[in-house]
Formats: structure tokens, sequence, C-alpha cells
């Protein structure tokens, strides 16, 4: 069975994502955790989990690397939280899902992503992938992003020689 988020399907509490459990069949809060992170909102009709938490970090850390447009005008929608700047497409520049950015703690801060061909390249964390709120303006439409979420410029995937077509792939990160 393949790894669950919330009210996904579930036969042992290792089918479930991040920070859940088993309860029922149905991946639900880890009580012994103290999650809350089973909670969803509703966006032009469909339903998207909502994470106030992501996976520990590790020295290689799995997470589901995406692209975003940085740049004014770009799909990224506002300029970055870190520093109220928009970055050009060449920059090497990430945004973390909710948990992982930490409040901004890990503004500035450089990462190492590793793809499964074996290349890698550090970034910067410029921005939050917003894993609570989405779907109105300053999400530019988007939905909530999930908690395992690596959001790269064209720059992270051109160095890794990643096809963007894809438009997300597995890759492993940590702190540089």
């Amino acid at each position: 069975m393949a790894i669950s988020s919330c009210k996904g399907p579930c036969k042992t509490p290792n089918d479930c994502a991040g920070q859940l459990t088993c309860i029922n069949r149905k991946c639900n809060d880890d009580p012994a955790v103290g999650t809350n992170i089973c909670r969803t909102l509703n966006c032009g009709g469909k339903s998207f989990p909502q994470f106030t938490c992501s996976p520990p970090v590790t020295s290689s850390t799995r997470a589901k690397l995406t692209l975003n447009d940085f740049s004014e005008g770009g799909e990224g929608g506002d300029p970055s939280e870190c520093d109220g700047r928009f970055h050009s497409n060449s920059e090497p520049v990430v945004a973390l899902s909710t948990g992982w950015y930490d409040e901004g703690s890990r503004c500035g801060r450089l990462i190492r992503i590793t793809a499964s061909n074996g290349r890698s390249v550090t970034a910067k964390v410029v921005d939050e992938c917003d894993s609570v709120n989405g779907c109105d303006t300053e999400h530019a439409g988007l939905p909530p992003c999930r908690n395992n979420i690596v959001d790269g410029s064209a720059a992270v995937w051109n160095v890794l020689r990643l096809n963007k077509d894809l438009g997300i792939v597995d890759v492993t990160w940590s702190l540089a």
C-alpha cells in the first residue's frame, strides 16, 4: 500500500505519511505525537489537506521537488517572504513547506538538494511553500503545498539536469 495522507486508506501506521497514524483504516493525526494536521481547505470544489508540520529534517530528508517561477509575474505570486524580493529564474532559490520553513528560521540558509541521478545543487531558502493556506490572490490561486515540498527555481532544476516538464520529482535535501 502506498503512503497515504490525511483520511487516506491505511492498514498499518507505516502506511501514513508524516506524523500521522492509522486509526479505523484511515490516516489521522497521531494522538501520541499531538499533531493537528488533518485539516482541509476547500478550493474550487476540491478539498486539499492542510499541514502545519513537515517530516523531521535529517542529513538526507526525502522530499518532492516542484518547479516555481520566483520572478515578478511568475506563478509564485507575491515577492519572496524572506527578503520581499522577486528572484530571477537563473538564481538557485527555493521555498520550503511550512513545517520546514519553520516560521522563517531557515530564511537565507543554504540547503543541498540531491536528485536520484546523483547530481546535487546548493540553493538559498527565500520563501515558504504554504502548506496551510492557499486558493487566494496571495497564493496565486494555488492550493496549499504538501508538507514535503522543496519548491525550486528553474536554475535548481537545470543544475540537477531534471526535466522541468515532469513538474515534480523525488529528491533528498539537507542543510548545507
